[in-house]
Parts: C-alpha cells; structure tokens; sequence
C-alpha cells in the first residue's frame, strides 16, 4: 500500500513538472519527465487525466518547439479534445500561430473538420479572428473544412461578415469562392450580402459585388432583399438631438444604396412588379397579334364575301356588303380599322425599347388595348347584322343595343377605375419624394436648426440683447 501511494505521488510530480513544462516551453525538462515515465503521454491521450493537455498549453504559449517535441513524442495529443471541445489546432488557428499549425496538420489533417462546443472547425477559427496565412493553411490541408457549415446554417462567408474580418473573406473569395458558397443562406435565409448591408459594412459590400457573383437580389425567409433592408433601416425615425450624430451614418447609407443600385439591386416588391409586368406585356402581345390577325382577315374578306366577277356596276373582289348594305358597310370598315391599327400600335410599342416600367405607359397600353376590343365588339356586331335574315333581325337589334350600353358602361367604369389608381399611384410617389427630401434636409441641417440660440438666450460672450 505504502509502495503504491508514493507511485501515485510520484506521478502527481510529474504531471504537475509536464504543465510546468509546458508553460515554459522547456525542451529539456520534457525529455526528462519522458525517461522517467514514458507512457505519460499515452496516459493523457488515454484518460486526459491533464486537462487542458500539455499540447493545449503549449500551443496557446506559443512554444513551436516544445509542440514539436510533444508531436514527436505522441502525434495523437493532435486529436485530444479540451472541456471546452477545443483541439490544440482550435488554438492555433485563435492565435494566428502559422508553424504550430503546420506542425498539427501534417500529423492529423482531419483537425480541420474537429467541431468545438460552439460547433466551429479551426478554420471558421481562423478566419473569425483574422488570421489569413494560417487560414490559408487549413484550407490547403483540407479544402472541405471550408465548406461546413457552423449549426445556424452560416457558412464560414458569413462569420467572416459578422466578424467584419474583410482580410479572410477576400482570401476565401479567392481560394473557394463558388457561387453554392458565395449566394449560400443562413437558417434565416440571409446571404453575405444581407448581413453586410444590414451591418452597413461598406467595403466588405464593395469587394463582395465586384469580385464575386453574388446573387444581390437574393430574399431572406422575411421575403426581403439586401436592398429591403437598407431601406428600412433608413426609414427608421430619429429624435432631433440625435440628427448630429447620425449625418455620418446617412451619408455612408446613401453610399451604399448608390453602390447598390449600380448592380441592379432592388427591392421585393420591385422584384415582383418586374416579374408581373414582363407577364402583362407578353400577354398583351398575344392578344395584340391575334386581333389584328382577326381584323386583317374581316378587312379582306368581309361578311357576305366579295364578288366574283365584273358585273352589274361592280367588279370581282369588291365587297358584297358595300353593295347591299352601303349604310352599315363604312361604319363596319372604320370599326375594323381603328381595332387593326391599334392592335399593330401595340404590337410597335411592345417590341420598342421604351421604359414600360413605368405605370403610365402601362396604363397608355392598356387604354389602346381597350380601344382595339371596343373597335372589335362593333365589327363584330355590323357583321352579324349582314349575316342574320331579316325575319331575326329585329330581336338582334335589341340585343345588340342592350349590349353595346352595357359594354359603354363597363368601360366607362374601369377607364375611371384605372385613372384613379395611376393619379393616386402619381401623388403617391410625389409624396415619398417629398418626405425624402425632407428626412435629408433634416439629417444636414437639423441639428443646426435645432441647437441654434434663440434672441432671448443669454449666451454668456458677446452683446448682449437690449432688454425691452
């Protein structure tokens, strides 16, 4: 019993010379403390009764050589674990030692991938504190590491953002910047660039849009873009006294929305009035087309045909309804007419290259096209005059009276309808600019506004006002 009790104080002295050594870096003592025990090491790996290991402490003093030693010794310490779920590699990557993690790569590449308690790998590490060379080392070794992701979904691009660490994310951009990482979404569906732009991190804005494809229209779970959340952020309303402080912060929003729009960055609901009108005017060129192919077709062969020789004062290929109803034939042609070229304005319009963004021209479409289906609706009801015996037409003139009041109204209302939403969409826009001109006035010159002393103030320098 007594035999073993000083065994187990002996090898209490030393593990407490090993932590020693360790803290000093001291080669020498740790060639002693292995001729006197040289399974110590084996029991660390083992049992970890030493915890952080000596490699651990080592590493985090910074002593290359003694990690060599160590390494040499047992290479498998690489792989032991601290409470914290930290490998020494974790360590190294923290403090920006480059040869100590060249050391730990070369005897267990697979570090690369450990997972600490906050399921970060040593190059996540590495590129949250800023350290590019020993970055670039790890992602040599193990160019997958790069590509986990930590437990919210973030991929090591956006701990790079969060971090404001511009140096790592331009040396991961250029190592492994594939589009799958580059437009990857967090759990909250945010890119890189959401999360610069919410930060209002502009130069990391700036490298990211001119040397990356970054998808900048790209909408979080929220359904917003990183346009959307500039905006918003501008809109925030701010107390008086807190203009001063924030004309800076203005201003580099201003900065980045300038640099935003550059790339055609937009906002959701723009990206949705895009896709709705590209929807609109493919729809309207189909109808365009195939009224003005109906209208073409009535034009040259009209109700009732045409003649089919030189007879009787008319010649082959004349209308028979010209001769037979010379009272309805003019209105049928010009109604015919009126919808054949407006459909062929239509078809011009679209095809042109004018800005049909914008909602009057919009609105200018849509009025034509009304115009064409109304000049349609009456061809279409001095046709079925010429073609239906006389015995049903006094009925159909009925229903064609009812019909035409009825069509007239209908028109009549959405012709108003629309012209009230474009004026109220018009003052609408005015207004916002408005405000917006407003909310920059007050950023500059509030402050100044608001702190300026009134006559009656006694300022303390200066004349004083006369007292009434």
């Amino acid at each position: 019993m007594a035999e073993r009790l000083e065994q187990e104080r002996v090898g209490v002295r030393l593990e407490e010379r090993l932590c020693e050594a360790a803290i000093r870096g001291s080669v020498t003592s740790l060639g002693e403390i292995l001729e006197e025990d040289s399974l110590i090491l084996d029991r660390v790996v083992v049992g970890s009764f030493l915890n952080p290991s000596p490699l651990h402490v080592a590493v985090s003093r910074g002593h290359t050589h003694f990690v060599k030693e160590l390494l040499l010794s047992n290479s498998e310490l690489a792989e032991v674990l601290d409470s914290q779920q930290q490998s020494a590699l974790h360590l190294a990557a923290a403090k920006g030692y480059l040869e100590i993690a060249r050391e730990l790569t070369k005897v267990s590449p697979d570090m690369c991938l450990a997972r600490d308690r906050d399921g970060l790998n040593p190059v996540h590490v590495a590129a949250i504190k800023g350290h590019v060379e020993v970055l670039e080392e790890l992602v040599r070794v193990n160019p997958h590491a790069a590509r986990v992701r930590v437990d919210n979904g973030e991929t090591v691009l956006h701990l790079c953002v969060k971090h404001n660490q511009l140096k790592t994310l331009e040396k991961l951009l250029e190592m492994i910047g594939a589009l799958e990482l580059v437009n990857a979404k967090d759990d909250g569906g945010n890119t890189l660039l959401h999360l610069a732009v919410a930060d209002k991190k502009f130069e990391i804005i700036k490298h990211v849009l001119m040397n990356s494809e970054v998808e900048v229209n790209a909408t979080n779970a929220n359904g917003h873009t990183a346009m959307d959340l500039l905006l918003r952020a501008q809109s925030t309303e701010r107390e008086p006294e807190e203009v001063d402080r924030q004309i800076k912060e203005e201003d580099l929003n201003r900065q980045i929305e300038d640099f935003l729009r550059d790339v055609k960055a937009k906002r959701a609901n723009d990206l949705v009035h895009g896709d709705w009108l590209t929807e609109k005017r493919a729809a309207l060129m189909v109808v365009a087309s195939l009224i003005a192919t109906m209208a073409f077709q009535a034009g040259v062969n009209p109700p009732g045909g045409v003649w089919q020789d030189n007879s009787n004062g008319h010649r082959a290929g004349e209308a028979v309804m010209a001769y037979n109803y010379p009272d309805s034939y003019p209105y049928f042609l010009r109604s015919n007419t009126i919808g054949f070229v407006a459909s062929l304005s239509t078809i011009l319009l679209l095809i042109s290259d004018l800005p049909f963004k914008k909602r009057a021209f919009m609105w200018i479409l849509v009025v034509i096209m009304w115009l064409t289906i109304t000049s349609m609706a009456f061809t279409y009801a001095f046709s079925i005059v010429v073609v239906t015996p006389k015995k049903d037409r006094e009925a159909l003139s009925r229903t064609i009276v009812v019909a035409v009041i009825v069509w007239c109204g209908v028109m009549a209302v959405l012709l108003l309808v629309h012209t009230g939403r474009l004026l109220a969409n018009v003052l609408e826009e005015q207004q916002s600019r408005n405000e917006a001109k407003k909310r920059i006035f007050l950023f500059r010159y509030g402050s100044s506004v608001a702190g300026q002393p009134q006559p009656s103030q006694n300022l303390g320098y200066g004349n004083q006002p006369n007292e009434a």
